[in-house]
């Protein structure tokens, strides 16, 4: 891969898409939307051909479930493009303006990050998300997914640019460009394109975050993997809890935003485990901790889902808390208190969601000021952390860390600003 030459085609990419107003950028992404439709058969044609690979190769049915094209995703990826189309122009947008002492007028406005690369795994539709999302931001961007996906990208990607060219004169070809290889140099070349990448964002499994993060020498937006927790607390209704950690650990469990442990309140432990285990027991393993083995084991014994899958149940490790399982498997914990869940969760998790379910507002205000993430629910689902939820339309992934962006990133999130000041001759 030719990065310098890559690089540079997508600079002008960016400068030519930086002059371009709201109305062209959305008729651009229009026409895109149009070729994703035009082309929807051959595109989930070459996701068939990537789904049947990975099952091959033996990956889970919860990661295939991310790789895999649909339907109900398939319409979700134009939902999406429609609503960053009905969304405003963040470039030009004034942040903060005043009158300097010696009479300067000074405007903060937002303006385009320049040239983005994101490195992502499985999923193709995250490839029209962050394309969507840094056109109608002013950016130009760089795709490099996971060798399972090729044949659903380079699909989309073609699609993608047969809406530009639709576009005329509005669609700018080379404000994309998708790495077709296997190479993983050219991950290497991304990471060290100083000067040439403005940022990177790395969006899959915690050990491509970290060897991002390690080997990066461009500025990174940590995007997480998701060690996210639902703590049942004593005052909490505990159908409620029960239905919440059955959608947050059941409906997508390769997702970056489902559960991998449950904490419970020890007073609520005997009451609330038996409810769990008859929801879960057979759909999920449960690995839980000493206190709560042996009141899972009376209730899925009770149930008859202990005899049916002896496997369902299993006594937690220390390794099992803190680990992105992506699967259909849960660690369960009890614990003494509100301020001990606090405590446990800002020691083992990734800072992306965390949930509380609690009818005590005391503790509900006390878990969502101290627990450290991203998103921090009481009495909701964890699944809602989403750009498409959060009414972006779409997102570049959620970003766990602190500096520039955090949570579900949209069209903002891939924006700066810069100073404009106006003087009629002042001098210092």
């Amino acid at each position: 891969m030719d990065i310098d030459a890559i690089c540079a085609e997508l600079r002008k990419g960016a400068g030519a898409l930086a002059l371009h107003t709201a109305a062209q950028k959305n008729h651009a992404l229009t026409c895109v939307a149009q070729a994703i439709q035009r082309n929807k058969a051959a595109i989930l044609e070459a996701n068939a051909k990537d789904v049947r690979a990975a099952r091959e190769k033996g990956v889970t049915e919860a990661l295939v479930e991310r790789l895999a094209l649909d339907e109900k995703k398939f319409q979700s990826i134009l939902d999406g493009l429609e609503t960053i189309i009905g969304q405003g122009d963040p470039v030009g947008e004034e942040i903060a303006g005043w009158t300097a002492p010696k009479g300067m007028q000074i405007r903060q406005v937002r303006v385009p990050l320049g040239v983005v690369g994101i490195i992502y795994e499985s999923r193709p539709n995250v490839t029209i998300d962050a394309f969507s999302l840094a056109y109608k931001s002013g950016n130009a961007i760089l795709l490099r997914g996971s060798s399972s996906a090729l044949a659903s990208n380079v699909a989309l990607v073609s699609a993608i640019q047969a809406g530009l060219s639709d576009a005329g004169s509005d669609g700018v070809r080379n404000a994309i460009y998708l790495c077709e290889s296997h190479d993983h140099d050219d991950v290497k070349q991304i990471l060290t394109a100083t000067g040439k990448i403005d940022v990177v964002l790395p969006r899959g499994s915690s050990r491509l975050i970290n060897a991002v993060v390690a080997n990066a020498q461009v500025p990174v937006i940590q995007t997480g993997a998701g060690v996210c927790h639902l703590y049942v607390d004593e005052d909490a209704d505990l159908s409620m809890a029960v239905s919440i950690a059955e959608n947050a650990k059941t409906q997508r469990p390769g997702a970056c935003n489902a559960i991998e442990t449950v904490l419970v309140n020890k007073r609520a432990a005997c009451e609330f485990l038996p409810l769990l285990a008859k929801a879960l027991g057979g759909k999920v393993q449960l690995r839980a901790d000493e206190v709560c083995h042996p009141v899972l084991e009376s209730a899925l014994k009770s149930c008859g889902a202990l005899e049916r899958d002896p496997g369902c149940l299993a006594r937690a490790s220390r390794e099992d808390f803190g680990f992105e399982f992506l699967d259909f498997i849960l660690a369960v914990k009890a614990v003494d208190s509100v301020e001990d869940a606090i405590a446990f969760i800002n020691t083992h998790n990734t800072k992306h969601s965390e949930a509380i379910v609690t009818n005590n507002r005391r503790h509900a205000r006390m878990f969502q000021a101290q627990v450290d993430a991203a998103c921090v629910y009481v009495n909701a689902s964890t699944r809602f952390t989403d750009g498409g939820e959060f009414g972006f339309g779409a997102e570049l992934g959620i970003s766990t860390q602190k500096l520039h962006a955090r949570g579900p990133m949209g069209i903002k999130a891939l924006t700066t600003t810069k100073f404009l000041i106006d003087g009629d001759g002042q001098i210092r």
